[in-house]
């Protein structure tokens, strides 16, 4: 069977099962029908980005790591939407004032909505600055950014 099908399985096992270990992923291939090695399993880990993270059972389980970053997502858009005080564009630039020492946390939630129009992100203790190209991608981010609050 090929590694595409056996990587697609791997997927499906981790979303449908809480899967601690390499071991339990093989024994759950082999029952598949898949004749793999412990080697195998570790290279398709890597190469599907699958990291452990701790259930609310306190054990760990393998998970993608987009799982993480859409439940991080939302969790820094509640810090968006608490945190911010204003949005303002200035020329090429929007300058978001954030409550005191949420300015890093509000950052990195602008930072994950990946706006193309975003040259730069910068942030100090209460403020964060995003440079654009030009006024107009400036706009746009605000729109963005405001849209979150």
């Amino acid at each position: 069977m090929s590694r595409t099908s056996r990587q697609s399985l791997i997927l499906s096992i981790i979303t449908s099962k809480d899967i601690e270990t390499q071991d339990e992923l093989v024994s759950e291939l082999r029952n598949a029908g898949f004749d793999i090695t412990q080697a195998t399993i570790s290279r398709d880990i890597k190469e599907l980005g699958l990291i452990k993270t701790l259930t609310s059972e306190n054990k760990y389980k393998y998970v993608t790591k987009q799982t993480i970053d859409t439940k991080l997502s939302g969790k820094l858009m509640n810090v968006v939407r608490e945190a911010v005080i204003s949005v303002v564009t200035a020329e090429n630039m929007v300058v978001v004032r954030a409550i005191n020492d949420s300015a890093p946390a509000v950052s990195g939630a602008i930072e994950q909505l990946s706006m193309s129009e975003a040259v730069g992100i910068l942030a100090d203790r209460n403020t964060v600055l995003v440079v654009c190209a030009n006024s107009r991608d400036a706009d746009t981010v605000k729109h963005k950014i405001t849209a979150l609050l």
